[in-house]
């Protein structure tokens, strides 16, 4: 004898229409399930990897919003990396189900579940349900550990000798300021050290109030009052009063948020600077001629600047001495056939270096069209990804900021960087004023050779001193 149940809206099956079928096999009762519910098609949207050295993100903010029709090339959001703030585009189509990481969102780890995208003709509401449950499902068989239980005082009360004398200043300044013992904060620090952050994360969790301080004479005349009798001179001489540390005149302080963007820029210059073999040349450009040139040609209506001029001569510097246009490849030194300028763009996030590419097959009007073009969509976080990975050399120009002169760090896998200064007026041999630009290059001394570097330097001064070529577009050397 058989028998057959049916179950709707189970909530343990995720509202399928399940049957449970009960039978007796040799004499013993058994039951199996089966369900009817046709499968629903749930596109999982996880968080990208937007660059080569990205392993987590921030989500900017959202252009769709739950409810909302996305179709191929939609932007779904904007999600800012270790390099730039970069859209993120689909190729599916569909129903935006479900956002699990809402705008604003730190730290948000590479492959992480962001978004459900229900597919076209799906109930995206009641899909929205089924991952929720299943997501708070998860979450309450994985429930947060509890900031502090018994067991974690007892084992920091049997550390506490040893962490009180390891608190930093900072530290014992926060648990003075606030009446706090280092017993009930739980440290995250290597062997359970207490560091600021986990006092001022317990502070804000407590809502907690600086303790109002009292003077050493206010609390020794309070103290005497209580008890009625006066201290002798001689306690007094040695020291019986209680010194409390006066913190009225703390200095205040504000912390600030560092951006992916600056922690990983941070972490490659060291590396770069620590482990590639960084060697320097300096030359001294008379700029007369191109200052001469620029003011000709705006008066004509042509505009250009001396950065576009720049980046045209170390173009074709680097095309004379292809010995400097070197890039690594691994381990493998290589020499591309093009060449790549890297600029030096500074953004709020950071610096970041997008790139004019085909420098020598430009004309330096379109190459300053480009840098502008480039400079403004770096600033507002709309570069693509191809538009600054790669590049074989890059300039830095701090000259509009008043730097005469600097050294710059190379940026790997490149080997050279150009470090430019701005204009001064010095007096030449004849003892006429001259306009001065200073130009340091960085240069990595396993893959480029001193002289190498030498004639880099020496050709661009040439080039820079007698720019009509670059203007006319010659590649060969002004004689």
């Amino acid at each position: 004898m058989a028998s057959i149940t049916r179950f709707r809206a189970c909530d343990h099956l995720l509202n399928l229409n399940a049957f449970r079928s009960s039978f007796k096999k040799n004499g013993m009762p058994s039951a199996f399930w089966f369900h009817t519910t046709p499968q629903k098609f749930v596109v999982e949207l996880k968080m990208p990897s937007l660059s080569p050295t990205m392993t987590s993100g921030t989500i900017v903010n959202w252009h769709k919003k739950e409810g909302d029709t996305v179709n191929p090339g939609d932007v779904l959001c904007e999600i800012q990396t270790d390099k730039a703030v970069m859209a993120f585009e689909t190729e599916e189509e569909g129903t935006l189900a479900k956002i699990f990481v809402g705008d604003d969102s730190h730290d948000v780890q590479v492959g992480s579940l962001i978004a459900l995208l229900a597919e076209p003709g799906e109930d995206w509401k009641s899909t929205t349900c089924s991952d929720t449950s299943k997501v708070t499902s998860e979450k309450a068989n994985n429930p947060p550990k509890p900031n502090c239980d018994v067991s974690s005082l007892e084992h920091q009360d049997k550390k506490n000798s040893k962490r009180a004398m390891t608190l930093g200043p900072a530290v014992r300044n926060l648990l003075e300021r606030y009446g706090l013992s280092p017993i009930a904060i739980l440290g995250s620090g290597p062997r359970g050290l207490l560091l600021k952050g986990d006092v001022l994360h317990y502070i804000q969790k407590e809502n907690l109030k600086p303790v109002p301080i009292v003077s050493p004479t206010a609390e020794s005349k309070i103290s005497l009052k209580a008890i009625g009798t006066e201290p002798k001179k001689s306690d007094l001489s040695k020291g019986t009063m209680k010194k409390i540390q006066n913190l009225t005149h703390e200095q205040e302080y504000q912390d600030l948020e560092l951006s992916n963007m600056r922690r990983t820029i941070a972490k490659r210059l060291t590396a770069s600077k620590t482990g590639i073999p960084h060697a320097y040349s300096t030359i001294n450009c008379k700029v007369d001629t191109v200052m001469n040139l620029r003011k000709k040609f705006k008066n004509e209506g042509i505009k250009f600047s001396v950065n576009d001029i720049i980046i045209k001569a170390v173009a074709t510097a680097l095309d004379l001495c292809p010995e400097a246009n070197v890039i690594w490849q691994g381990n493998e030194l290589v020499q591309p056939t093009n060449v790549d300028i890297s600029v030096a763009v500074a953004t709020k996030s950071g610096l970041i270096t997008p790139i004019v590419t085909d420098v020598l097959g430009r004309g330096v009007l379109e190459i300053g069209d480009i840098v502008r073009d480039l400079a403004e969509r770096a600033r507002v976080g709309k570069l693509q990804l191809h538009e600054f990975q790669g590049g074989s050399f890059t300039i830095s120009n701090l000259g509009m900021y008043g730097i005469s002169e600097f050294s710059a760090i190379i940026n790997p896998p490149q080997c050279a960087i150009l470090a430019v200064g701005g204009s001064r007026l010095e007096l030449g041999d004849d003892g006429k004023p001259t306009t001065v630009m200073s130009a340091t290059l960085s240069y990595d001394g396993e893959a480029i050779s001193p002289l190498a570097a030498a004639t880099f330097m020496s050709t661009l001064q040439g080039l820079l001193e007698s720019p009509q070529s670059l203007l006319l577009g010659h590649r060969s050397l002004p004689e």
